[in-house]
């Protein structure tokens, strides 16, 4: 049995499992953002609600970068564990095995054992959120690349600047990892939103812009139609590199079933394997797919 949590800035998950698809919740908690102490003793309890034997492992999905080599976490939202071994931390105050991944990494997890990625051998999870970010699994196992920032099709300058016929111009974003034209300032919510703006002088919610784009609406069409432009070449790019079998599309984004079909014919059309069938299609775990993928990680990973 596997007690894994989902953490984020504003509340832990928890929830133990013997495989990904069985969850047994245990609850929820406030995170204490900035206590470590008060942090660690919210998983003992939780854990200890949950019941699982005294060495049976623990796995949690958190929102930040971790480093394979340190287990050195980064998480700028809960600050009393940013900057610690957040797995060796834990691990010696609960006595047990302690595993920490990025949450886009679970969900590539969680896709790739219990979603679509199934009987899949290379799964590239993008997350089309608020941002943009992605994991990759191989084999069924979390592929970890240097300093934990593997899977990050959305940073770099990567965004044409010349899209559409006739061309339009779209001058390169800047990013708040501190570069400018990443995928990441158009490729999420906010990205659709700044485009729209853009090219329309028009404050709307991506929602909104989809929904006019589905019912028709030339201006959100065409923010649409470049948008797809601007998003496909770089995530056929990331294909033609990691060669995945199937990329499930997580995010807010990921729920606009129409936006991720026109992703994947544009993205098909671009690269190098020839696919007969949908290749980016919407993710199938839209609840709980930090938990599955923390419970993923664990069974993986040989613990037990």
């Amino acid at each position: 049995m596997i007690t894994c949590f989902d953490i984020g800035g504003t509340t832990i998950k928890g929830a133990t499992a013997t495989v990904p698809t069985a969850l047994a919740n245990i609850g929820r908690v406030p995170t204490p953002r900035d206590d470590f102490a008060a942090f660690a003793h919210a998983i003992a309890e939780m854990v200890g609600q949950g019941g699982a034997p005294s060495d049976a492992p623990v796995a949690i999905s958190v929102t930040g970068v971790v480093d394979p080599e340190t287990g050195i976490t980064t998480v700028a939202n809960i600050p009393c564990i940013n900057g610690l071994a957040l797995g060796a931390e834990l691990g010696a105050r609960l006595n047990r095995t302690v595993l920490v991944a990025n949450d886009a990494d679970c969900f590539a997890l969680a896709e790739a054992h219990a979603g679509a990625g199934r009987d899949h051998r290379v799964v590239f999870g993008a997350i089309l959120g608020t941002g943009v970010g992605g994991g990759i699994v191989a084999d069924g196992r979390l592929f970890r690349g240097g300093g934990g920032l593997s899977g990050e099709w959305g940073h770099g300058t990567a965004v044409a600047t010349e899209v559409g016929q006739p061309p339009h111009h779209v001058p390169h974003f800047p990013c708040g990892c501190g570069q400018a034209g990443c995928v990441d300032t158009i490729g999420g919510a906010r990205g659709i939103e700044r485009l729209h703006r853009f090219l329309h002088d028009a404050d709307l919610p991506s929602t909104a812009i989809i929904a006019q784009w589905e019912a028709g609406d030339p201006a959100a069409s065409h923010t649409i139609d470049l948008y797809v432009e601007l998003v496909s070449v770089p995530l056929a790019l990331t294909v033609n590199i990691l060669g995945p079998d199937i990329i499930p599309v997580g995010g807010g984004l990921g729920n606009a079933h129409a936006l991720v079909a026109r992703l994947d014919a544009a993205v098909r059309q671009r690269i190098l394997r020839k696919v007969n069938r949908p290749l980016v299609v919407p993710a199938q775990l839209t609840v709980d797919a930090g938990l599955v993928g923390a419970a993923s990680l664990a069974l993986s990973e040989s613990v037990s």
